[in-house]
């Protein structure tokens, strides 16, 4: 019998439900407090770029049809040990990202409900319930994920589309144009919104650009995808540029119903605090819901397959490439929920202490992917690549722009912050915990099994 993929319809839903998480939902105005009312057009310009970078994963995709995203195209571009590293730190930090994920959805829920958000032990419960859902979801097969993907991003994008067209016919029906209000709110005496200029215009582009972060997992398993090599290059920019239309239709119209509540509310659900209507209120709520749990049906897909990836180049344990007979990693997938527990708990779910592990992979990503397109545009390879047709536009110039891109994102993230923490008495000190954490992550792990690998090689 033949086995379900994903049609090409399902990697550009895939591509959505991967980017599309809380933020749109929950925090459009941080954008906002940074370009007030040049908001739209700083999305577009993210946008631009994140199709950018989309393109050169979509290139290497046409090369190299293997899964493991990433891991894959650096191994056949720089061989087994650059690969193996990509390949290591991807997986814990994509386990970590996932965490991240699960960990920002429990505790979105329980604030909505009232609940406290937190409480070790409510947390701890809702991580390992969602969990337990999503590895069920994960055992009963591919065409099971497929459908709950599918229907996740339908239903979110469903909501976004009714906040758009419910906030259209309020702006149109009243005259409603609250779009510049934000201009006129102070903080301290001082307006809330800088003077646009060149580094404002760069930390909002940043901001928004992070809205866009996730295509870079999508490939991950494009063993399960019909004709990766074909689908992946056009269904990744089309999610994007579907993305960020929706973006920029949310932004306006809900600058245009009370920009200045985007910026000041304090409810969790920011979208859903715009409207007075309960049904469209409801929806949108629910919408988020639908949302949160969609990005981690999207995390539970791709990043076991890395460890899948891993094991099937023969890089690690064979026992990792196990499948089901309904097609589910399952080894890889315990393992893979086991990391993305296991970190943010023994964090005690404190984000700013995890968030910087999943950062650094991202970045790792961005070097390297423009770079290996390069590689074999010009057939400099370690490993034999799909015989692809080449495009210097989209093989070369695109490439080295998204790496200038990936290296100007490197030098502007803000890392003083991040492996520092604000003591008690009002004074930065170092963060131990973060500094440990990558140390082990990105320096200690990897060389270790770059070792355990190289030794039973020999």
């Amino acid at each position: 019998m033949k086995k379900k993929k994903l049609s090409f319809v399902s990697i550009i839903l895939l591509t959505i439900n991967a980017i599309i998480g809380t933020g749109i939902f929950l925090s459009p105005g941080s954008v906002t407090m940074l370009a007030g009312d040049k908001a739209p057009l700083i999305y577009l310009v993210a946008a631009v770029l994140a199709i950018v970078l989309a393109v050169s994963f979509a290139s290497a995709a046409k090369y190299v049809k293997d899964s493991g995203a990433a891991y894959a195209y650096a191994k056949a571009a720089f061989g087994d040990n650059i690969g193996f590293y990509v390949g290591i730190t991807r997986f814990v930090s994509g386990s970590i990202a996932w965490g991240v994920m699960a960990t920002g959805a429990v505790k979105t829920v329980l604030s909505i409900y009232g609940i406290d958000s937190s409480h070790f032990g409510y947390i701890t419960i809702g991580f390992i319930v969602l969990m337990l859902v999503l590895l069920l979801i994960n055992t009963l097969g591919i065409r099971i994920v497929e459908i709950i993907n599918n229907v996740s991003t339908l239903g979110k994008l469903a909501a976004l589309l009714v906040f758009i067209i419910a906030g259209g016919i309020i702006v149109i029906t009243t005259g409603e144009n609250h779009y510049s209000d934000v201009m006129s709110v102070v903080n301290n005496g001082q307006p809330l919104v800088p003077p646009m200029n060149l580094s404002v215009f760069i930390a909002a582009t940043l901001a928004a650009f992070y809205a866009f972060t996730g295509f870079e997992s999508v490939a991950t398993g494009s063993k399960d995808m019909e004709n990766p090599e074909k689908n992946l290059p056009r269904a990744l920019p089309i999610g994007i540029l579907i993305i960020a239309f929706i973006y920029m239709g949310i932004v306006c119209i809900a600058m245009l119903l009370n920009s200045k509540m985007l910026v000041e509310t304090k409810e969790v659900v920011v979208l859903a605090s715009l409207f007075n209507n309960p049904i469209i209120r409801n929806i949108i709520l629910y919408g988020a819901f639908v949302s949160m749990f969609g990005i981690n049906v999207a995390a539970s897909f791709s990043t076991p397959r890395i460890l899948e990836a891993l094991a099937a180049k023969r890089q690690l344990p064979s026992v990792f490439a196990y499948r089901t007979k309904l097609d589910c990693p399952l080894v890889a997938m315990i393992v893979t929920i086991l990391f993305a527990v296991i970190i943010p708990l023994s964090f005690r779910y404190d984000m700013a202490n995890i968030m910087i592990l999943s950062s650094l992979s991202r970045f790792i990503q961005f070097l390297v992917v423009p770079l290996s397109v390069i590689v074999f545009y010009f057939n400099l390879n370690k490993e034999e690549v799909l015989s692809a047709t080449k495009n210097f536009a989209t093989d070369v110039i695109i490439p080295v722009a998204a790496f200038i891109f990936s290296l100007f994102l490197v030098i502007k993230f803000d890392w003083v912050s991040q492996f520092s923490v604000v003591s008690t008495d009002g004074t930065s000190v170092l963060n131990i915990a973060a500094i440990v954490a990558v140390a082990i992550s990105y320096i200690i792990l990897p060389v270790v099994l770059l070792i355990w690998k190289n030794t039973r090689k020999a």
